[in-house]
């Protein structure tokens, strides 16, 4: 298989995983829809930086190393479970909260677009699943001696692929009918929200004591 097809088998394993629906979906979503456009822009934008930064760890195997070190791997597994739980916990407390207008101010609506950014991010990177998979893509997909440009391409186009998916679910969850839906079902679908976030991250909790036992 040629480096060009690698490169393509590696995006196309990526771009699926991507979109399969997960706590970065519901994030995404969920900003977009409360927020402003802009909002899930920005956290879109943090989704594409975690997924450069595991390809950037795949390529140089640390992923791989990770996986030879279980205590490290099941103490990320608890913390990014931690982290999930936490985020559900807040998603599920403002489900009472009315709906801002979609013309007040960042302020008004309790999150900056940096703040934005930075939860796309830490939601990304708090999923020690994603770097298994990265690196699972990677030595299944990767022949033994790549070409450089392979290696160094890797990273800014698997950006390109995290960043652009949850650009359309951004983009898709901002639109004026979108929000009036959200707006009138609020309560539920925060509260469906929250609970599917603090499963996933209960989930990876429990897998990570279960594994210690």
């Amino acid at each position: 298989m040629t480096a060009f097809a690698v490169l393509l088998s590696i995006l196309a394993a990526i771009a699926i995983g991507a979109m399969s629906p997960g706590p970065s979906f519901v994030l995404v979503s969920r900003i977009a829809v409360v927020s402003s456009r802009s909002h899930g822009l920005a956290s879109a934008l943090g989704m594409g930086v975690g997924g450069a930064f595991f390809a950037a760890l795949a390529v140089l195997g640390l992923t791989a190393l990770l996986m030879q070190f279980e205590w490290l791997y099941l103490m990320l597994k608890i913390l990014g479970g931690g982290y999930l739980i936490y985020l559900a916990i807040k998603i599920w407390r403002g489900a009472s909260e009315p709906l801002a207008p979609s013309g007040t101010s960042e302020k008004t609506r309790g999150i900056s677009v940096f703040r934005a950014f930075l939860l796309g991010l830490m939601t990304q990177l708090s999923n020690p699943k994603t770097s298994i998979v990265y690196a699972s893509i990677f030595a299944a997909l990767m022949p033994p001696s790549p070409p450089i440009w392979l290696l160094f391409a890797l990273p800014p186009i698997i950006f390109c692929v995290e960043a652009g998916w949850y650009t359309i679910v951004a983009v898709a969850f901002s639109g004026s009918r979108a929000r009036l839906i959200y707006a009138r079902l609020k309560r539920w679908i925060d509260r469906g929200a929250g609970a599917v976030m603090g499963a996933l991250g209960l989930k990876l909790m429990v897998e990570a004591f279960k594994a210690r036992t």
